[in-house]
């Protein structure tokens, strides 16, 4: 009996891994220079919080506490790390290979700002954006545990208004001129992590996995207010009122899912994670100004009536949690009698914005929750019916928003639908591999008549899965 490394070509994965991060790096890149997003709602809070799931549960309307793939990654509970893909020897009882996954996405979203009860030309407005979504590597360390690392964004910060008005004296509160409004921000907020989750056998069927992921908040809000008064003399001159606070602290957050069996054919996961309130440090930089704009430098300062650098302060990241069941029928791949697989899940979700604080200020937000529905059917695959082999997803959520302005609710709601096509799969070359595409199609509306602005948004996200086994070896005689 002779020992050899297994002749699996791992080039051909390591090459195909780097060029997906290297396109979806590169689409994050340059998204500044093709987006147009504008969201008057980020201007409260942290801002608009992105996309918190993967493309899979996005598709499913966002469910994702007992849910658990070893071809994806669930990095909202990092229970689900503990169920990555591994093989066992029949001696040593120990791995003797694993599935490594690779899971890396994109959106692009086109939102319709509406003002509710005016129908001029000028009460509707456009806005297109495309965004880098995550990218996660996960792998089995051993038979009973994983773990997974990677970035994704939490927030995102991106608006444009301006307003013509009245300039108004402030000592005499007379009418002195007319003004153009130019209120501006952006910003956001970044979340590179690394977690693990560890599974603990409770009998031959049920299974309770725990798993915690720790991270880094990196994040910014630049705020800016310029005032340009229409007359052309030299007695007003346009101001600048801008703030600039940049942020970062730890971040952590734990879950778990129980794993059980209904019957022969359906498996039970429930499962939950949160995180707790963080305190992020910050640091402020306050600018008060007269400038003037040139066509060949831009805005050009004439004199800081107020400045202040580097002031130091805490924001108060609010705590949350998710809890919810998912029910998932296997495909059944016998020849004599093979049968189409199915998943089913709801969660609950809900954040305390109540208790965000902003150098000790509060803003125009509030405690939010959101219920979460969706599922995944599984056709019985057949060899010459390619999309018999594909994943075909839906979902709906519905909840208020986070964003409280002028004491009134947000309400918000949103459907989902998707699939997961199998680019490649086994070959001869590569018996292992399997790569995954999966695409998400959203459309939510945020807010109503009763709201300052309404907003629509057809959202559109792009997945890839790459996976292999690693790590193994092969005996042969």
């Amino acid at each position: 009996m002779l020992l050899a490394k297994s002749t699996t070509p791992k080039k051909i994965v390591f090459k195909g891994a780097c060029r997906i991060a290297a396109t979806i790096l590169l689409t994050a890149a340059i998204t500044p220079v093709f987006a147009q997003d504008n969201s008057p709602y980020s201007r409260y809070g942290l801002g608009d919080v992105t996309p918190p799931t993967n493309v899979i549960s996005r598709s499913m309307g966002g469910v994702s506490a007992g849910y658990n793939d070893h071809l994806s990654i669930n990095y909202n509970n990092p229970a689900s790390y503990a169920w990555f893909q591994s093989y066992i020897e029949a001696k040593s009882k120990k791995m003797s290979t694993g599935r490594v996954v690779l899971d890396v996405g994109a959106t692009i979203d086109n939102r319709t700002l509406r003002e509710p009860n005016n129908n001029t030309i000028n009460s509707k407005f456009g806005a297109n954006n495309v965004t880098f979504s995550h990218i996660y590597m996960g792998m089995p360390i051993n038979r009973n545990m994983g773990i997974s690392f990677g970035l994704r964004p939490l927030t995102r910060i991106s608006y444009n208004m301006k307003k013509d008005g009245p300039l108004v004296d402030p000592v005499t509160n007379k009418v002195i001129d007319r003004a153009q409004t130019l209120s501006q921000g952006n910003g956001g907020s970044y979340l590179p992590s690394i977690g693990t989750g560890y599974k603990i056998r409770l009998d031959s069927a049920q299974f309770l996995s725990l798993g915690v992921n720790v991270g880094y908040v990196l994040g910014k809000k630049d705020y800016s207010t310029r005032v340009v008064p229409y007359s052309d003399n030299d007695i007003y001159t346009p101001g600048n009122w801008q703030t600039l606070t940049t942020f970062g602290g730890f971040h952590f957050t734990g879950g778990v899912q129980y794993s059980f069996p209904i019957n022969k054919k359906i498996r039970a996961t429930i499962g939950a994670f949160g995180t707790l309130e963080q305190s992020l440090n910050a640091r402020q930089n306050t600018t008060r100004e007269t400038y003037y704009f040139s066509a060949d430098a831009g805005n050009v300062r004439i004199d800081s009536v107020y400045e202040l650098n580097e002031v130091k302060g805490k924001i108060i990241s609010p705590s949350s949690y998710t809890a919810g069941i998912f029910l998932q029928k296997a495909i059944n791949y016998s020849t004599a009698t093979p049968e189409g697989g199915w998943s089913l899940g709801i969660d609950f979700h809900r954040s305390n914005w109540a208790d965000y604080r902003y150098y000790g200020q509060t803003d125009m937000v509030k405690d939010n929750w959101q219920i979460r529905i969706g599922g995944e059917l599984r056709p019985i695959p057949r060899a010459k019916n390619y999309f018999s082999n594909a994943a075909y997803r839906a979902g709906f959520f519905t909840g208020p928003d986070y964003i409280n302005v002028g004491g009134k609710n947000l309400p918000q709601y949103g459907i989902s639908a998707g699939i997961g096509l199998p680019l490649l799969g086994q070959t001869q070359q590569a018996k292992n591999q399997l790569l995954m595409l999966n695409l998400g199609f959203e459309y939510i509306k945020r807010g109503n008549n009763s709201n300052v602005i309404k907003e629509d948004m057809f959202r559109v996200s792009l997945g890839l899965s790459l996976s292999d086994f690693w790590f193994g070896k092969r005996k042969y005689d």
